[in-house]
């Protein structure tokens, strides 16, 4: 055996080590919350909101908080970010001011999501009087996700062939329309993929919703976008940390983690059928 080949044999070990690893350690955590939280699970905890200060009932409110706020998110976040890249991708000369916003939105993809949750409360809540709402934080959110959504869209704009660009503006059409009929159905499995796993990653997220909206306790779904909301992150981070009766909430907890993980999931699971219809589509 050559050493290039030991090399080679080597690396594949590691990748394999390194993927059966995290496979076992996200086993353990699911098994973990399953066992301690699937005992909670109920049509009860799923329809109705807390009682006895959140010590019985269940997490309706919470639920409906999330999905109203990943829906904002979704509505503020997906076409700006979607815009954005085409813009990038397709219009911006290549120099060094779009480089440099290039670096800029990577480097916003890494900042810590309490620092988004303290720009929305100072730029939503304060700034534009939309105070502590479902408003103020799904533009939070929506915020904080947008590096995301520029990212995968502009990736999935750039494994579009030139070829596609080339042969309709050779037929004389603009290149909006260009861009509108060869470019953007091509590029659209991306596009969603990368702007689910986004708000799939908005909806497990605390910091941000906890300056900008998230409420304790609201024993009734919100009356208006700009109404408080519980949310199942917030809700799971007081039943985990703040409640004065921990010992006694905690398969509610352990619940309500099995419920988040699972939208989670969904979500995630949408995004890999949307990417795998469009696939069948184009054969």
């Amino acid at each position: 055996m050559g050493s290039n080949d030991l090399k080679q044999k080597i690396g594949f070990t590691i990748l394999r080590l390194s993927s059966w690893i995290l496979l076992i350690i996200l086993a353990i955590i699911l098994y973990d919350i399953i066992t301690k939280g699937i005992g909670v699970i109920n049509l009860e905890f799923l329809t109705q909101p807390p009682r006895s200060g959140m010590t019985e009932g269940g997490i309706w409110p919470a639920i409906m908080g999330t999905v109203f706020v990943t829906m904002i998110t979704a509505v503020f976040s997906l076409p700006v970010g979607v815009f954005a890249a085409i813009y990038l991708n397709e219009y911006a000369s290549k120099g060094r001011l779009t480089r440099l916003i290039r670096m800029a939105i990577r480097n916003l993809a890494g900042v810590p999501s309490i620092v988004y949750g303290l720009f929305g409360l100072a730029l939503f809540v304060s700034g534009f009087g939309l105070g502590r709402s479902i408003l103020s934080a799904g533009f939070t959110l929506g915020l904080m996700t947008l590096p995301v959504t520029i990212t995968a869209s502009e990736e999935a704009l750039k494994a579009v062939p030139n070829s596609y660009r080339h042969g309709s503006l050779a037929l004389g059409v603009s290149k909006w329309h260009s861009i509108r009929t060869n470019v953007l159905p091509y590029a659209i499995p991306g596009i969603l993929t990368g702007g689910i796993l986004g708000l799939s990653r908005a909806a497990g997220e605390t910091a941000p919703i906890l300056f900008t909206g998230a409420a304790f306790s609201l024993p009734r779904l919100p009356n208006s976008l700009s109404s408080q909301f519980m949310a199942l992150p917030y809700h799971l981070y007081i039943l985990s940390t703040q409640h004065h009766s921990i010992e006694k909430v905690r398969p509610i907890a352990y619940g309500t983690a099995l419920v988040l993980i699972t939208l989670v999931l969904i979500m995630n699971l949408g995004a890999i059928f949307i990417r795998a219809k469009f696939r069948n589509t184009d054969r």
